[in-house]
């Protein structure tokens, strides 16, 4: 059990959250927002420029992520934020631009280190000030300690870890995240849900953040097929905001478990978006972990209403199914069906296997987890 709990210094939540926090942006004198070129088209790039220019802050913009960030995508926004002249980063857009920000001030530190210096350790702080202002209902990363990029050299996701980069400030405005397409809207919502099981079902879980995962494990399994089905509804999206935020506190105190640690390297080698890859991974790898503990999976099927049974293996497997079901609704895909090569994934599956296990995710699952049960998942995947 983790003893320690952290989490944002402020956070503005709910509908006009932006223009609530107004002069609490003001983290410097110039700020390097850092975001995708989707979301720089967006109404809400407009809505935080504006603002910046109403309380006297200078930015400058670095959209320069054309998919889940890299470290020469992190070298290219810490020339950016040099070259400016910026003294503080805001992140706006999905967990890619946050996770840049944070491995920029990361760099910032030390231009001249490599970002894979830093594995297997706590980063120190101070970082330079940051903001976090998601668009998507998923990562949770304005809420975390994490950063996630991925090292070109040996095509490993490496997950970088520090209490100093919890952004000083989270504005979590669920009107921003109208405009995500159904897809990306379910590939987010179960990225959440992956944290807020994952993080219920973890060895380093505590009474602070089972409360908040199973707040967001409830809220997710009613509100996500509505924000699927409807991305207008603002009653879903404002649902889905707040649990994807919870899972993020979540993860940050309780970490994440096997589904995390077997999707990392699927994304980093073939490309498959975070989110997608762990909701591709999450009932396969929840069917492994669930004899672990079924006293924590049976209390989530009786908190979500899956099963009344007082047998916790009875509502464990309700629970099970009920996961399984909201995959089917999201319309995940299998790996073939997304197109990845059958014979290029079992070559690639024994590095993939020993990367995960290397990260430590699958040692925090409940249940001991071997190489040989993470490639047995992996095959799994196609039958």
């Amino acid at each position: 059990m983790s003893r320690s709990f952290y989490m944002p210094p402020l956070i503005f939540s709910g509908m006009g959250s932006l223009a609530a926090a107004g002069e609490r942006l003001r983290l410097g004198e110039k700020a390097l927002i850092v975001t995708g070129k989707t979301v720089e088209r967006q109404p809400c790039m407009k809505d935080l420029k504006t603002l910046l220019g109403a309380i006297g802050v200078e930015y400058a913009v670095f959209s320069d992520i054309p998919g889940e960030p890299t470290d020469e995508m992190v070298r290219a926004g810490l020339e950016a934020y040099l070259k400016n002249g910026c003294d503080f980063m805001l992140a706006v857009g999905g967990g890619s631009p946050m996770d840049l920000m944070k491995a920029v001030a990361v760099l910032l530190k030390n231009p001249e280190a490599k970002l894979r210096d830093y594995l297997g350790q706590e980063i120190p702080g101070p970082f330079v000030p940051m903001a976090a202002i998601p668009t998507t209902a998923g990562t949770g990363s304005e809420a975390t300690m994490f950063t996630v990029i991925t090292d070109t050299e040996t095509n490993v996701k490496m997950l970088l870890k520090g209490p100093g980069l919890i952004p000083r400030l989270a504005v979590v405005d669920p009107s921003f995240s109208v405009s995500a397409p159904p897809a990306v809207t379910a590939h987010t919502g179960l990225d959440a849900l992956t944290h807020a099981v994952e993080s219920y079902t973890s060895r380093l879980a505590q009474p602070l953040t089972d409360c908040l995962a199973l707040d967001a494990v409830k809220t997710i399994l009613t509100w996500l097929p509505r924000a699927f089905r409807d991305g207008n509804d603002l009653e879903a999206r404002s649902k889905m905001a707040l649990a994807a935020l919870e899972a993020g506190v979540c993860i940050t105190n309780a970490s994440v478990t096997l589904v995390h640690g077997l999707s990392r390297p699927i994304g980093a080698l073939f490309h498959v978006p975070h989110g997608l890859s762990n909701a591709m991974l999450l009932p396969e790898c929840l069917r492994f972990a669930l004899d672990g503990c079924y006293d924590r999976f049976g209390a989530l099927g009786r908190a979500c209403g899956c099963s009344d049974s007082a047998d916790d293996t009875v509502a464990a497997r309700a629970f099970l199914e009920a996961v399984e079901q909201l995959c089917r609704l999201c319309r995940i895909p299998t790996l073939a069906e997304y197109g990845v090569s059958r014979a290029a994934f079992d070559a690639a599956a024994e590095k993939m296997a020993a990367d995960a296990m290397a990260s430590g995710s699958p040692g925090n699952t409940v249940k001991p987890v071997t190489l040989e049960d993470c490639l047995g998942i992996y095959q799994r995947l196609w039958t």
